[in-house]
């Protein structure tokens, strides 16, 4: 979208960005525009954004970018201009006011993505923060959030209604959605940030039946989440464990089998290839892309695969339907587009109803230094549980562009740029 405004008075005309110049090579920084927000838009002053897996398969990898690469899809930071509304101008945009601080995924454009001092991405993108989370928690939150709403719905075609009442989980609508709801649904990998959310998500729409596969260590922590039983994907039994789980606790042979599962690993041998052996017919897969089919090390380059029905051909059983989890497409429902970030992430955030993930903080004496340590972190597979978050300018906007800011206390002075 063409910006249709002019730079604030005090915002430097261009900025540093990280950015990926070839797979495998070390990350640089470049100078580049920042941009006046046109209709719809905010501009963004980055003070903490998230590094994810698809960072490494982006860096390490060159997964479906184009070179150079502006680099991160979270982003977390402080309002400092609004481009003007139009007719199309969705209602959160009228939401926000200078000054307001905001988190949020936006991968489009290079000028929207997140490891940079400043975005310009459009307001239905983003989410306010609520008052109690803070801004280093919030980056850990969208892009996993989002994530676990879009392939609930559109990938395993579960049924989330919005917005919720206070006994929607005491009262269902209907028959269907009870049975629904008493179906056994698999979470493989669940100690991840997907599949925490995962969990949090299908606890508070009334999903009960779900069973957790990760690490030992994670499991008390998955059971508040909202597991009904777990399973550490190290036992060497574990697909047979959790077959006779299944039969034993079920009511009927028709009940006694796993329809819908969500791989949050999308490893060929670390999950697809156990989950061949639970899968029967009917069931829905839905697998996180890309697959890994190799890991990135230190001297060695990823392998990918993005297309999940040419994978196991001849293991999985037949009628087993298997979904690859795109979440950059959800945008595509109008609804979710409209109401994901803008208000269903934060209201799930004020309500309690997910927290964040744990976070750990990168460090690093320059933004350059932080993204890459973080990087090397995510290569040597060294966090477990945890979300790496870190700085991208370490001064605050109120620091930066007082004079810029609202005082939230008095919003009507917050002004669009026309």
């Amino acid at each position: 979208m063409a910006a249709t405004t002019t730079l604030p008075s005090g915002i430097p005309p261009t900025h540093p960005a990280v950015v990926v110049t070839a797979p495998r090579a070390p990350l640089s920084i470049i100078q580049r525009p920042t941009d006046p927000p046109g209709p719809g838009e905010a501009l963004v002053h980055v003070e903490w954004t998230s590094s994810t897996p698809l960072d490494l398969h982006q860096a390490d990898g060159g997964l479906l970018i184009d070179l150079p690469y502006v680099a991160g899809s979270s982003f977390g930071g402080t309002v400092l201009a609004l481009g003007p509304a139009d007719a199309n101008t969705p209602a959160a945009h009228h939401k926000l006011r200078v000054g307001d601080q905001v988190f949020g995924m936006a991968w489009r454009e290079p000028r929207e993505r997140g490891f940079q001092t400043f975005i310009t991405t459009a307001t239905y993108l983003m989410s306010k923060l609520p008052e109690n989370i803070t801004m280093q928690e919030a980056v850990t939150v969208p892009t996993n959030l989002v994530t676990v709403l879009h392939t609930l719905t559109e990938d395993l075609g579960l049924e989330m209604r919005w917005p919720l009442s206070d006994n929607s989980n005491a009262k269902e609508e209907n028959k269907g959605d009870k049975d629904q709801k008493k179906q056994w649904i698999l979470v493989w990998g669940a100690g991840s940030s997907v599949g925490q959310y995962a969990l949090q998500v299908l606890k508070n729409w009334g999903y009960r039946n779900v069973i957790a596969v990760a690490s030992k260590k994670h499991h008390q922590e998955l059971l508040t989440l909202g597991a009904a039983v777990c399973f550490d994907y190290g036992e060497k039994d574990v697909t047979d464990l959790i077959r006779k789980h299944v039969e034993t606790a079920s009511s009927s042979s028709d009940d006694a089998t796993i329809p819908l599962v969500l791989d949050c690993i999308g490893s060929l041998e670390g999950s697809l290839r156990p989950l061949t052996r639970l899968a029967e017919k009917g069931t829905k897969v839905a697998i996180m892309l890309p697959v890994i089919v190799k890991h990135a090390t230190e001297d060695e380059s990823p392998e990918y695969a993005m297309d999940v029905t040419k994978l196991l051909k001849g293991e999985w059983k037949e009628g087993v339907v298997l979904k690859g989890v795109r979440t950059f497409l959800y945008t595509q429902n109008e609804f979710m587009k409209n109401h994901a970030q803008p208000d269903i992430v934060p209201a799930l955030l004020e309500q309690g109803v997910v927290k964040p993930n744990k976070q750990r903080i990168v460090e690093g004496a320059t933004l350059l230094e932080r993204a890459t340590n973080a990087l090397r972190i995510l290569r040597d597979r060294a966090q477990s549980g945890e979300k790496l978050v870190w700085r991208v300018d370490e001064k605050s906007a109120q620091d930066l562009f007082p004079d810029l800011l609202v005082s939230k206390a008095d919003p009507t002075k917050a002004e669009t740029i026309i």
